[in-house]
């Protein structure tokens, strides 16, 4: 793998990550068109430095915001708690859920390879895209109201991030910033919502990787170290540019909602839907 590479796809997974356009959708398309292997143990390793960058990006960019709001006393940490804890209750049984009944009823027990071939097929993509799309611009365009974000409302968010778990395409902060919007939660609570449960969701992701990378090299120990150790530097580099990306596209999203321009993403999701249409199929 190449530096060009390696810049290209972390500029990609920063930016796609926390924008609400869809980081997987974009991830395989660049994959694809510089002709990677995603199942490899250096995309692997790669793409768990690059998520871990992401995570702290948002950390960075909203911690002095969360210690002022959820940290300024136990009252106010316990009901952000409550908050998150429900929402990523009903993303894992929904998601969950929906998982199972795709890959046991639908698919009849596929094997895995099978399954993320599915997943990642364009059309699939095409068609998260699109619904991504469509739910930013209602949301966008739906006048806002003032309504705290209780327990009802991040239900809703929680329940519809799971039905992004299975979907490439359909964006995460996308659907769940939206939801927000059309529960009536104002821009800027919606979104620093939105990336709290990121930072829930993200060590299960950065799991989940590490994981498969240790099953493909548990063969060779020997090997395994001498590969982990050449990937490092590649990764650390990586992690650093998907960081600094992570950033600017939360500075971008932010302005964006500010200035009422939020349905401006859904109609980049909609014409992306199309080219992968064109392009990937």
């Amino acid at each position: 793998m190449t530096l060009i590479n390696i810049i290209v796809l972390a500029l990609v997974q920063g930016i796609a990550e926390l924008l609400p356009i869809s980081s997987s959708a974009h991830v395989i398309a660049v994959e694809k068109m510089l002709g990677l292997d995603p199942t490899s143990p250096e995309m692997t390793f790669l793409l768990v430095m690059l998520h871990t960058g992401t995570m702290f990006a948002v950390i960075g960019y909203f911690w002095q915001t969360w210690r002022e709001r959820y940290f300024a006393s136990m009252r106010s940490f316990m009901h952000i708690l409550r908050l998150v804890i429900i929402a990523t209750v009903l993303t894992g049984v929904i998601g969950g859920a929906l998982l199972l009944l795709i890959e046991k009823v639908v698919l009849g027990g596929a094997d895995k390879a099978e399954i993320e071939q599915i997943f990642g097929n364009p059309y699939v993509m095409a068609g998260g895209l699109a619904a991504a799309g469509i739910l930013i611009i209602i949301s966008g365009l739906k006048p806002q109201r003032e309504r705290p974000l209780g327990a009802r409302e991040s239900a809703w968010i929680g329940a519809v991030q799971g039905l992004c778990l299975p979907f490439r395409g359909f964006s995460r902060s996308g659907s769940t910033i939206s939801t927000g919007l059309l529960a009536g939660v104002d821009r800027f609570r919606a979104e620093e919502f939105s990336f709290a449960l990121a930072v829930v969701l993200t060590p299960p992701v950065i799991a989940r990787e590490a994981w498969r990378l240790f099953k493909s090299q548990a063969a060779d120990a020997g090997a395994a170290t001498h590969s982990t150790m050449s990937m490092l530097t590649p990764g650390l580099f990586g992690m650093v540019c998907s960081f600094a990306a992570g950033w600017l596209a939360l500075r971008w999203l932010s302005k964006w909602l500010e200035q009422g321009r939020w349905h401006y993403f859904g109609f980049y999701c909609l014409a992306a839907s199309v080219a992968v249409l064109v392009f990937l199929r």
